[in-house]
């Protein structure tokens, strides 16, 4: 009698979801989105520094999706290097607890800018980072708006690239602005600025920017017409603020009645909040990719990423298309 060469077997795919610490708050929307509670895992820091992990159920054979942007949290206690050790820990941990696929979800993907040398003898961080993803043991990295899209070539594993583009357009079209003019801070954010104004019907206007010096921006002129318009000055993020500060003076002085700022990653670093007061923008519009530290400026609004996150965690688990998600326009870059 034959004997079969295949053994079919009914499996449930079962779906997990863990935090670190770096955003609990986005993680919970995640969960309570997707209907499922966050795993339990308990996270600490010893008085050494060293960070750990321990998953408090049983993960095998389980697709484990790990929350955690590689950024500090004051309200937690963890710096950026800490969330990402602890995301290392995370997978390594649920490697060895027989996880089915373990996806690091990393809205904000920390050292992405630097992604090149800039000088010599530097480090290309960002394709370090993705090499530790990949020897700890993940299988595929959830991410948002990379500081430049050729970073998903450092890595041998997919990467499933969102964009809060939509989310911020879809906002500032809700909002109804006369005469917008859409305002790249400087030439390698043109081809985002130009979507962005595209998908709002606007113009774009950009700045000549020179950097000096590391965190350091002088903005010299604006490349075409922002008098008497409102502009909107769109980039992937805001560290210190200090170009977004000198953007904004520039169009002002250029004649532009009302000055906006839209962002995706609220970095927000150093004297970021200063700045950003003396800026003197009406609004400022960030997701939560990055938790807020306290003091936030009145005007900065956030808009949750929470709904995009699951919607591309439910895709990867049911191995359905992430790009429709956006109809294939995540490729911004």
């Amino acid at each position: 009698m034959p004997v079969a060469t295949s053994l079919p077997i009914d499996y449930d795919k079962r779906l997990m979801l863990f935090s670190g610490r770096a955003n609990p708050e986005l993680a919970a929307k995640i969960g309570s989105k997707l209907g499922v509670d966050l795993g339990p895992i308990t996270l600490k820091t010893f008085k050494n520094g060293e960070v750990y992990c321990r998953y408090e159920e049983s993960i095998r054979g389980a697709d484990v999706f790990i929350i955690q942007p590689i950024c500090g949290n004051p309200a937690t206690g963890v710096s950026a290097n800490d969330a990402l050790m602890e995301l290392m820990v995370m997978i390594d941990a649920a490697v060895g607890a027989s996880a089915h696929r373990v996806i690091a979800v990393t809205p904000w993907y920390g050292y992405s800018r630097q992604d090149k040398k800039s000088a010599p003898r530097e480090p290309i961080s960002a394709r370090l980072v993705a090499r530790m993803l990949e020897a700890a043991g993940a299988d595929r990295v959830l991410t948002m708006d990379l500081h430049a899209g050729q970073v998903q070539g450092f890595f041998n594993i997919p990467v499933d690239h969102m964009t809060a583009l939509m989310m911020l357009t879809q906002h500032f079209d809700d909002m109804q602005l006369n005469d917008l003019v859409v305002v790249a801070p400087d030439a390698g954010r043109v081809k985002l600025n130009k979507k962005f104004a595209s998908k709002i019907g606007a113009e774009l206007a950009i700045l000549d920017k020179e950097r000096p010096a590391q965190q350091v921006a002088e903005i010299g002129y604006v490349i075409g017409d922002v008098k008497g318009k409102t502009a909107v000055i769109v980039d992937d993020m805001i560290d210190t603020a200090g170009t977004l500060k000198a953007a904004a003076h520039t169009v002002r002085d250029e004649g532009a009645e009302r000055v906006f700022a839209a962002a995706t990653h609220p970095v927000f670093s150093g004297n970021a909040y200063e700045n950003l007061e003396a800026a003197g923008f009406e609004k400022i519009v960030v997701t939560d990719t990055i938790p807020l530290r306290p003091g936030a400026p009145e005007n900065i609004q956030v808009l949750s990423c929470a709904d995009l996150l699951t919607d591309s965690i439910r895709r990867i688990f049911t191995d359905d298309s992430v790009s429709e998600v956006f109809g294939g326009e995540n490729q911004l870059f």
